[in-house]
């Protein structure tokens, strides 16, 4: 399972590089949210592969998708470039991300960055890996030496109550971690979570295609992922709190419930 979706990760990147030196057609989805062509062209692709191996399986992409995400049972979830700003402005943090769920939960996914050629890939109860490397997440237990990941929602420009979810959790935080790092790829994000890279990771407003994959490979590594409130996270949760575990619970108490 997770070999084919390797396979296809491989063959879609050829897609992602071309377009990263490549002029791009830029539409907007939102005041700040783009797509290219590379991306709708990279989906295409990856669906097109997706249905030969994968018959049986919902396949639910970034750029296809209906507005209503339906539950089902057996699932794929793509996102042909996660890091779609990074893409086009020329900056290497992106990647293909597939993530395979069945029955609620995780069984498979890969995340391929083609320009730095990093593939993370897990499989349930088999480890998560990058390149053929066993990952393990770190072993930081002090928040307060903790690095941590985030990002920012789209919804941001409307100063609602995203924005305001993200300014209160970095002000109450800022001063109690060891800083805070924002990549613009919640996949990548993950992966490196898994790696032992970063400590932790939050966000809110990510939507399933972006972490179904990165999810697993932190699971496989050893890592922990709830909501904000510290309750079981799945994938129509308003917001994500990734960690290596040791610094879970401690960083919870930073964040707000939403």
């Amino acid at each position: 399972m997770v070999e084919t979706l390797k396979s296809i990760a491989l063959k879609g990147g050829e897609i992602v590089k071309e377009g990263f030196a490549a002029y791009k057609d830029i539409t907007h989805k939102g005041v700040v949210d783009l797509v290219t062509q590379y991306d709708v062209q990279t989906e295409q692709f990856l669906i097109s592969e997706l249905k030969k191996h994968f018959a049986d399986y919902t396949l639910i992409g970034e750029e296809s998708h209906n507005e209503r995400i339906v539950s089902s049972d057996k699932a794929i979830y793509i996102d042909p470039i996660d890091g779609t700003t990074n893409f086009i402005h020329g900056l290497p943090h992106l990647a293909i991300s597939m993530g395979i769920w069945e029955n609620s939960i995780p069984v498979a996914g890969v995340v391929y960055n083609p320009i730095l050629n990093e593939m993370f890939w897990a499989q349930k109860d088999k480890g998560a890996y990058c390149n053929g490397v066993k990952l393990s997440v770190s072993s930081q237990n002090t928040l307060q030496q903790a690095l941590i990941g985030t990002g920012f929602p789209y919804a941001k420009v409307e100063k609602g109550i995203e924005y305001d979810w993200v300014i209160k959790c970095m002000t109450n935080l800022l001063p109690n971690i060891q800083d805070i790092r924002r990549y613009g790829a919640a996949a990548l994000d993950l992966c490196y979570l898994a790696q032992g890279k970063i400590d932790a990771f939050y966000e809110i407003d990510l939507k399933p295609w972006d972490v179904a994959a990165g999810i697993l490979i932190l699971q496989e590594a050893g890592g922990r992922v709830s909501d904000s409130s510290n309750e079981p996270y799945h994938l129509g949760s308003k917001s994500i709190v990734a960690s290596n575990g040791s610094v879970h619970d401690s960083l919870c108490k930073y964040l707000y419930s939403i």
